[in-house]
């Protein structure tokens, strides 16, 4: 049987999350292992003590209780005294438990981070390809009532994880000649590989040929080498729905379609004919269907729209083609997400367009709107229970960028099959070319500051994004 290179990426990520698992899990055992020794040593070490304390405390209420030498009546009973003080001095045990894991699902990373439902009785474990039920029996009752919650009650869920920007070329290049290409995601990777999906706005063609188009300030090309990190940090789709697909031309946007399906990389938003770049990737995890579609608003020449018989980019200046689009993609999945570049550059407010366009995609059946292009972050919005992210920033661009340009992070959403998501913000700021996370206190005022510019949401101390 035929498996392609994406659906061997996936499986790969699966291990490496399942690896992960497993050491968690040793690490803990041993963590227990230690405790319950160190606390046997301590009450072996400590047992003369208490067995000295207990004698001289029945040597004393005896003395105590002996009749003076007129036989008082109201001397005390050795006896009750001794139970009372056997019974004051009960040593109780506690074990702990500790299960941890960013697959939510990002679920990224995401941080991860991301967690299923939890009752006061049952705690349930989602792993990537099971669910299992736990049972708590309390010792304090003697009719105790047994209930094993069936693991067709849980409803399934699957962890997607979005980043911004990705330039790994010009900018970064003088880090990643020196560091290699997986330096840059050390800081962030269990954000991104431990989601069962990680999605990100390729913002450069990939190929060693191409002419490089004139008329655009600037004009970007990296090469094939950089593909097997971003695979391996987690990545499993790509937009190139963007205003530098076509940098190196046609020749450039073909390489790197090529290039991306060699490395195992799922792409959209461009292709040789309309009906390709209008095309989505659908992924599917443990039976939910999800859909990626790349629209760009941003497409600095008309002959870069893709067309019945010309390659290009999917574009949005005609909603009614990116609607239809979304609808199709509706038809064939669960869950329908569109990665689309718009808005203005360095800007944090959307602009009117945006909050029109998001609420028209959604309505044709989008269930998460993730925007970028203006290389800063903006706000998020929930609208008919669906979420759109205006702008994500850069996530990998420029190696020491200042002030809002640095702002970055990874958004987790945690989705039930129908489309309802659970959303978190991860804040993180590029420090050496790398998206590092933020330390407490300043992670807390980026996500204060977001809750400023976002619309009717804010965001908690702990990322999640909730309707004010």
């Amino acid at each position: 049987m035929h498996v392609s290179r994406s659906e061997m990426h996936q499986q790969d990520k699966l291990k490496r999350k399942k690896r992960l698992r497993r050491l968690l899990i040793v690490n803990f055992t041993l963590l227990g292992a230690i405790i319950v020794i160190l606390g046997a040593w301590l009450v072996a070490a400590n047992s003369d003590k208490l067995a000295d304390l207990f004698s001289k405390d029945k040597k004393e209420q005896a003395e105590v209780a002996k009749p003076d030498s007129e036989g008082s009546e109201n001397a005390a009973n050795p006896a009750d005294e001794a139970n009372s003080a056997e019974d004051d001095a009960a040593v109780v045990g506690n074990e702990g438990s500790n299960n941890g894991s960013k697959d939510s699902s990002n679920g990224s990373s995401n941080g991860s981070s991301n967690g299923s439902s939890n009752s006061s009785s049952n705690d349930s474990t989602n792993d990537s390809s099971t669910n299992d039920s736990s049972t708590n029996v309390s010792p304090e009752t003697d009719d105790t009532d047994v209930t094993v919650e069936a693991p067709g009650n849980v409803e399934e869920k699957v962890s997607l994880s979005f980043v911004g920007d990705l330039l790994v070329a010009d900018y970064v290049k003088a880090i990643t000649d020196q560091k290699g290409y997986d330096f840059l995601y050390k800081p962030s990777l269990l954000y991104l590989s431990e989601p069962d999906l990680t999605a990100g706005n390729l913002e450069f063609p990939v190929t060693t040929r191409g002419i490089p188009v004139e008329g655009t300030p600037y004009v970007f090309k990296g090469s094939p080498d950089v593909l097997p990190s971003i695979r391996d940090a987690g990545f499993d789709v790509m937009s190139l729905a963007n205003n530098h697909a076509l940098d190196q031309g046609v020749e450039g946007m073909q390489d790197t379609m090529k290039h991306l399906d060699e490395a195992g990389i799922s792409h959209m938003g461009a292709g040789n004919n309309d009906t390709e770049a209008y095309a989505p990737v659908i992924k599917e995890v443990r039976g939910i269907k999800v859909a990626y579609v790349g629209i760009s608003k941003v497409v600095p020449f008309g002959s870069w729209k893709a067309d019945k018989n010309r390659p290009g980019l999917a574009e949005s200046y005609d909603v009614k083609r990116a609607t239809a689009a979304i609808a199709k993609a509706k038809e064939q999945a669960d869950i329908v997400i569109v990665m689309v570049h718009w808005g203005k550059e360095r800007v944090d407010q959307p602009e009117p367009y945006q909050k029109d366009f998001g609420r028209q995609y959604i309505d044709a059946g989008a269930d998460l709107v993730i925007g970028s292009h203006p290389h800063v972050l903006q706000g998020f919005e929930m609208y008919k229970g669906k979420w759109i992210a205006y702008s994500l920033g850069n996530f990998i661009f420029s190696s020491y960028p200042k002030e809002t340009a640095g702002e970055t992070g990874v958004l987790d959403a945690l989705c039930t099959k129908n489309g309802d998501c659970e959303m978190t913000f991860h804040p993180m700021f590029t420090v050496n070319a790398q998206p590092t996370p933020l330390e407490a206190d300043a992670g807390k005022a980026l996500l204060d500051r977001l809750s400023a510019i976002s619309f009717g949401v804010k965001l908690k101390e702990d990322g999640s994004i909730v309707p004010n």
